[in-house]
Parts: C-alpha cells; structure tokens; sequence
C-alpha cells in the first residue's frame, strides 16, 4: 500500500530535517531560518529519491526535470501550510509546542502524499 511505504520516506525525509536543523541551528548555533531552509531543501531531495525508489514510479507522467520541479513546489506550499498550523495552534490556540508540530507534520504528510499520488505520479492504474 502506497500510503504506508509513503509514511516510512516521509518519516525518514522529516529525521533528516529535524536532524540536520537540530545540529546546525540547536547545537552549532547557526541562524535557525538558513538551517531550516536547507534542511527544507535536503530533506525534500531525500523524500523525491526515497519516493520515486519506494513509493511511486517516476516519469509516468512528466519528465524527470519537471516532476522534481513539481514535487519542490509541492513542498514549499507544504512548508507554507506547516508554518500556518504551527503559527495558528501556538500562537493563537496556546498549544504545547511538540504537539503543535506533530499536527502540522500529520496535515503536511496527507498534504504531500495527496499531490504527489493523486498529481504527480498518478498512473492509469491508479484510475481503477
């Protein structure tokens, strides 16, 4: 099942975020906003390589440059939408920070996984 191979290439990209942000901004001390863009950045190249390997076939419906193109995008309106949850359960609903994260990560994995079956990868076989 697509969505469960999915869940273990999302989980896997998100620890390569998380890890990279942890090391550079938490421990290294690195402006926290240049390391999650470039954890944004690796992270998502992760989630395409883990995907197209795992998860979906790549090429059924555009060529390679265009799918990378269009799973980058996909991502960045992810990022938006995480950063909306986190700022709407934190900010506004006074929500426990973790928690806030874990309920933007869950609607940003269906987010993602949506486009990227329903869109980007969809194949004929996935009509029936």
């Amino acid at each position: 099942m697509k969505i469960v191979r999915y869940f273990f290439v999302g989980g896997a990209a998100a620890a390569v975020d998380i890890g990279i942000f942890f090391v550079f901004a938490k421990l290294a001390g690195y402006d926290y906003l240049l390391v999650g863009c470039i954890g944004f950045l690796v992270a998502t190249a992760v989630n395409y390589a883990l995907s197209v390997k795992h998860v979906f076939r790549s090429g059924v419906r555009y060529s390679k440059g265009r799918e990378i193109a269009l799973v980058y995008l996909v991502s960045m309106v992810g990022l938006a939408i995480n950063q909306s949850v986190l700022y709407l359960l934190v900010a506004q609903l006074h929500i426990e920070l973790m928690l806030a994260k874990l309920v933007a990560t869950g609607v940003v994995f269906f987010w993602n996984f949506s486009v990227r079956y329903f869109i980007i990868f969809r194949t004929s076989s996935d009509n029936r």
